[in-house]
């Protein structure tokens, strides 16, 4: 079965689906989501101008969706980032290149798409078009053997899928039945001794609220240096976090080896903005992380996910998707990997907001009492036809 045609093209946002603010059977949200206003830690946050809000410098840019066509008419769909640059990529380059090539392999299409963008690196930007036109892939795979993603990546390895809930909207994530929750941190090396303070208030103020028996974490988002993140961690260390996330810059990985060398007695993960295979490798070799975070979406799609789970497995580490449950991507990913036992649930909705008016897959499930159980339908089981794919686009 060969590859007819793969085209890109803009889509609005699938994960929040445009409904934030009124659920679908007419009832409001109890108060705004804390995204609305929040003020984030971040890589920026040493510049005033651009501190408060990640929008403010994150440039905008449109969703994108991929829809692959084999030419007995069967078809898959993936979605991934960065409009325009990530839609360039997959038409002008990435898709002629591979017309003609078997629908089916997987592994085969991965490594040409890899090596097709070597002159430019399939780090970056490239990794995102490799991800969705991958995450097609498999969805037509699927939709052709008429069995659900999960299966043919060996099947699940567990009866339901434990969930953690990220955002600071934590009273309704205890609402919803969540067993753990994970916050975003609002200050960093840029706001000086005070971000201690401000961090540990958060922290403690949340533990107060879920008590001992619910799991915590913090999220931070690339606004640490070392020496603030060990700090932070001390002053953090009575509140007994799971893990603190995502504190440095990712290509510095000097720094990496430093934050683990200091904080030998701390959980640390990261690597959402780690792109390709290779990175995780190195890191697993020198074990600068106890959890790996790829996004699914972005990484390389499941081909890659695939391979950093095999390499952390090897290394004794584990890997949970970044906002693993927030696509039927992610979810069916997780489902099948043995070194996967949590998957992360980002809630964007306000509190009273349904989750499952906060995405826009039509067939995925939602977590449920902080369990999930991915859709058993053909491929990733998004519920999409050819005609809604076509509704999405902007």
């Amino acid at each position: 079965m060969k590859i007819k045609s793969i085209k890109a093209f803009k889509i609005g946002n699938p994960i929040t689906g445009g409904t934030y603010g009124e659920s679908r059977d007419g009832s409001s949200e109890r108060r705004p989501p804390w995204t609305k206003d929040a003020e984030v830690a971040n890589p920026m946050s040493r510049y005033p101008r651009y501190k408060r809000l990640r929008a403010s410098w994150a440039g905008g840019f449109s969703q994108v969706g991929c829809l692959v066509t084999a030419e007995d008419g069967s078809w898959g769909f993936g979605t991934t980032g960065y409009g325009e640059m990530s839609i360039h990529l997959i038409n002008d380059h990435i898709g002629p290149l591979l017309d003609g090539e078997n629908a089916m392999a997987s592994e085969k299409l991965y490594d040409m798409m890899m090596r097709i963008t070597s002159p430019y690196s399939p780090s970056g930007l490239a990794s995102f078009a490799i991800s969705a036109v991958d995450l097609a892939l498999w969805d037509l795979k699927g939709n052709a053997l008429k069995t659900p993603v999960y299966e043919i990546a060996g099947g699940p390895v567990r009866d339901k899928q434990f969930v953690y809930a990220t955002g600071n909207d934590t009273d309704w994530h205890m609402e919803l039945g969540f067993k753990a929750t994970k916050l975003a941190c609002p200050y960093g090396t840029a706001d000086g001794l005070a971000a201690l303070d401000g961090n540990e208030e958060l922290v403690s103020k949340t533990r107060e609220l879920i008590g001992p028996e619910i799991e915590l974490m913090l999220d931070c988002w690339m606004a640490f240096d070392v020496e603030f993140a060990v700090r932070l961690a001390h002053r953090l260390r009575p509140y007994g976090l799971k893990w603190i996330e995502d504190c440095l810059i990712p290509e510095d990985h000097s720094s990496h080896r430093a934050l683990r060398e200091r904080l030998p007695w701390q959980t640390l993960t990261t690597g959402e903005h780690w792109y390709t295979p290779y990175t995780f490798f190195e890191a697993a070799r020198d074990r600068v992380v106890d959890i790996f975070q790829p996004d699914i979406h972005w990484v390389g799609g499941f081909t890659a996910c695939q391979r950093i789970a095999a390499i952390s497995d090897a290394a004794g580490l584990e890997i949970i998707c970044h906002a693993g449950m927030n696509t039927p991507y992610g979810q069916h990913f997780t489902f099948s990997t043995p070194n996967s036992r949590w998957g992360e649930y980002f809630v964007g909705g306000g509190p009273g907001t349904p989750l499952a008016d906060t995405h826009n897959f039509p067939g995925m499930a939602v977590p449920k009492d902080g369990y999930c159980i991915p859709n058993d339908a053909p491929g990733f089981g998004h519920g999409h036809t050819l005609d809604s794919i076509e509704a999405m686009r902007v």
